[in-house]
């Protein structure tokens, strides 16, 4: 348990058919069994030591049926949860036993800690400069540990944690963490005279393609949110933030290459930043002028209720000709999108913004993106996105979907994002017809027709 609520494991026994704790300590074996958080009678000592024997505790315990529907334990989720816990405490090891497959086992240990965790998380992209950067430090407040490294994509990967456990949502070391970095690249690019005078870098440039992990140990964390994932003690964004600038600011004095190839990174994604912004406004002026701004291909409906009006984006000309043929004129909408859109995970806002697709589907939907979106203007309630069943189908409808989420995220939010599923055949036998969606369900029906 990452003890975010303060029970600790007893938690777990309460919601144990049976659980078993051995205590190994002081040249003895302990041992207490409790059902359903009871004990079955006292603590008991069951043996000796042996001399080769390591001290520690052995926890067995047996999710309760009677409160819990599933009791499949993922491998995955513990496996992810024990792979950061090795990162975060350098030089511990763990060792993962899957009994279910075959005594699968799966080892951690990283004696390089964070360094290793951010090595983890970049090792499928490409670093942009040499050495990780990595610095600690230490006040009443606690204790910060940070390691960060920049790679060539534009997506930011930043994971905090407090005493090990995952803050999702954030918090006070977060926030310490972003506005130290802002700070500290903004005053190098100035002193390196890599910016003009009135530029400067906001947040979001700085961290573009950033892979980092900021851990913080502390007594007495406060958990905030519904789902206790986010930090909320305030004398830690100081300590946060104080260790940032100053061993952030060394290194980028001791390592002049790296800090320029961060600083043109940060400054790169600003300028891109800037573009997007007046590609922005060009299509809000143009829509503003031209009362027939909807894009030329869209098939609109007659219906001026959003909350009754449909758009299906569809796969090229020929399936949105078939759309159109197939629809209900008066809620039905068709966006027919040709070929493959741009991929908006590996390119800059002001590349995806210029595309002649991604324009249609942005001013189609009608609610703009980003920090301007506003779901005031949403043109229909269901967005569905319907692709043929094949493998260029699933990829076209990953890259919608992708800018939809990366873009206009609150469309999936509020449920306003469908996927269509079409069938893969179509069977006619007789009289009657029979759709599959998967090649195993037609040899089923071959098999059945044929042998009976």
């Amino acid at each position: 348990s990452g003890g975010l609520h303060g029970v600790g494991v007893s938690v777990v026994n309460a919601l144990s058919e049976r659980l078993v704790a051995v205590v190994r300590r002081d040249g003895k074996v302990y041992r207490q069994e409790f059902e359903r958080g009871d004990p079955l009678g006292d603590m008991e000592i069951v043996g000796e030591m042996a001399e080769d024997d390591h001290t520690g505790t052995t926890i067995t315990f047996l999710p309760d049926a009677e409160i819990f529907e599933e009791l499949e334990v993922d491998a995955a989720t513990i496996t992810q949860h024990l792979r950061e816990t090795a990162f975060l405490t350098k030089g511990l090891f763990v060792k993962l036993v899957d009994e279910r497959a075959d005594g699968k086992t799966v080892e951690f240990h990283y004696e390089g800690g964070i360094r290793d965790f951010v090595s983890h998380i970049n090792e499928a992209k490409d670093a942009i400069h040499k050495h990780i950067v990595y610095f600690e430090g230490e006040t009443e407040q606690g204790a910060v540990e940070v390691a960060m490294q920049w790679n060539s994509s534009y997506q930011e990967s930043v994971f905090t944690f407090a005493n090990n456990v995952n803050t999702i949502e954030g918090g006070s070391h977060l926030s310490g963490f972003r506005s130290a970095l802002t700070r500290t690249l903004n005053a190098k690019a100035q002193e390196l005279k890599l910016l003009k005078k009135e530029e400067s870098l906001d947040g979001e440039d700085v961290r573009e393609g950033l892979a980092a992990v900021v851990s913080v140990k502390l007594q007495n964390p406060q958990f905030e949110g519904q789902t206790k994932t986010k930090l909320g003690n305030p004398g830690i964004e100081g300590l946060v933030q104080t260790t940032v600038n100053s061993a952030f600011s060394r290194f980028l004095e001791e390592n002049p290459q790296d800090a320029r190839a961060i600083c043109n990174k940060a400054i790169a994604a600003m300028r891109a930043r800037l573009a997007a912004r007046k590609a922005r406004e060009l299509t809000r002026r143009k829509s503003a002028l031209d009362s027939s701004a909807l894009p030329g291909k869209l098939a609109d409906c007659s219906i001026r209720d959003p909350a009754a009006a449909e758009l299906y984006i569809v796969e090229g000309d020929s399936a949105g000709g078939s759309a159109k043929t197939g629809r209900d004129r008066t809620y039905q909408a068709i966006l027919p999108l040709r070929g493959k859109i741009i991929n908006s995970e590996k390119n800059r806002i002001n590349k995806v913004l210029s595309n002649t697709e991604i324009q249609a589907m942005i001013t189609a939907i009608g609610t703009g993106i980003g920090d301007e979106f506003d779901i005031s203007g949403l043109r229909y309630h269901r967005i569905i996105v319907m692709t043929d069943a094949d493998v260029d189908g699933s990829h076209i409808r990953t890259l919608v979907l992708t800018f939809l989420y990366r873009h206009m995220r609150e469309l999936f939010e509020y449920g306003h994002i469908y996927i269509a599923v079409p069938p893969l055949y179509k069977v006619k036998l007789g009289n009657q017809e029979f759709y599959f969606e998967k090649e195993s369900q037609l040899e089923d029906l071959l098999v059945r027709e044929r042998f009976g």
